[in-house]
């Protein structure tokens, strides 16, 4: 059995296993299939309108039965930068010109808007089991007001101090995010990615740090990254990268061929893409401009020039300037349905610690 079942008694869940929010890549059907298969389903929020939201939890509660997660970003709004902006399109001037596109037409903004009073009337409305959220927590009138929705609260920390801060703040459980994982960097209390720890020195520091359960994150793709997880003091895990190739999944099929073909060494820590640090997929636009450049302009407006090229790229099959993102453990993906990938990785960590415990 489970070393430690807070996560499962809290959750309600048949397994400590998380879904991870992954905006742009996944909906609904994801959140259904790992539910269906006993973890906690997340539904990425932060790109969707309070009607999309609404829609997408309506679909998960007529299709399961299991609890859910909404999950949201708390990034303080930064406003564009005009003559930043324009430094950094004249940065990806070349790339529009060789793809005929004219950088002078208008571009819709990138849209990432963090919790505000209108997202968590939404959240009073539908009342999720969870609600997790990404760079620390909102301000706390309205996190008193999900709180007395019933929800529970769930936040990433990338570092001890910022899991201290979650825990005095009103986290129920934290996640704590070591540097191998995919996806935009929690950090909320620090810019420096060179101090970043990875997962194994990570999680049993919070886990010493702090009275809630942990949520170990990072590089966790097989039975084995569950079972070591848990070894390390961990309550639970949260798994994205390996969900990626499941059906369920909404990545194109050129995306499913690079992650297939991914390997250890396929991920970098980039700002390149959205103006926040992010693992992802090497791509051209990465390789060539960063992946850390100073030119970007803040998140998540570097992410406004690049629409187009993403869109005109996608368009002849390429991925040169789409943000793949997915953790250093890429290569341990699978090509199956998510709730059997979810009892599979469930069995095998049970497997493990029971072999552990002989």
């Amino acid at each position: 059995m489970w070393p430690d079942r807070r996560l499962i008694d809290l959750f309600k869940t048949e397994f400590p296993i998380v879904l991870a929010p992954m905006a742009g890549v996944m909906d609904a059907e994801l959140v259904i299939a790992a539910a269906k298969g006993g973890a906690l389903g997340s539904l990425p929020c932060a790109m969707l309108s309070a009607e999309k939201a609404r829609e997408q939890i309506q679909i998960i509660r007529q299709r399961v039965s299991a609890p859910v997660n909404m999950n949201f970003f708390c990034h303080k709004p930064v406003p564009a930068d005009p003559a930043r902006e324009a430094r950094w399109k004249e940065r990806l001037a070349p790339y529009y010109k060789e793809l005929g596109l004219d950088p002078a037409a208008p571009i819709n903004a990138a849209n990432r808007a963090p919790f505000d009073a209108a997202t968590c009337s939404v959240v009073q409305e539908l009342k999720p089991e969870i609600v997790s959220f990404h760079f620390g927590l909102p301000e706390q009138s309205l996190l008193a007001r999900v709180k007395a929705a019933g929800c529970k609260v769930m936040a990433s920390a990338t570092t001890v101090r910022e899991a201290i801060w979650l825990e005095e703040h009103g986290a129920d459980v934290i996640i704590a995010q070591g540097a191998e994982a995919g996806g935009h960097r929690g950090m909320f209390l620090t810019d420096n990615i060179a101090e970043q720890p990875g997962t194994f020195a990570l999680v049993p520091q919070v886990v010493d740090a702090v009275k809630v359960p942990v949520v170990a994150a990072g590089g966790i793709a097989d039975g084995r990254g569950i079972a070591a997880a848990f070894a390390l003091g961990a309550a639970g895990v949260q798994i994205g990268t390996a969900y990626l190739r499941c059906p369920e999944s909404k990545v194109s099929a050129p995306a499913r061929t690079a992650l297939a073909q991914g390997r250890d060494d396929s991920t970098v820590i980039t700002n390149v893409m959205t103006g926040r640090p992010a693992r992802g997929l090497v791509n051209r636009v990465m390789d060539e401009v960063g992946p850390i450049s100073p030119d970007a302009p803040e998140f998540p407006h570097a992410a406004t020039a690049l629409g187009p090229l993403k869109a005109a790229a996608e368009k002849h099959g390429k991925l040169d300037f789409t943000n793949l993102w997915a953790g250093q453990a890429v290569r341990l993906g699978k090509d199956m349905p998510a709730a059997e990938l979810t009892r599979a990785l469930a069995g095998s960590a049970l497997a493990r610690l029971s072999k552990l415990a002989g």
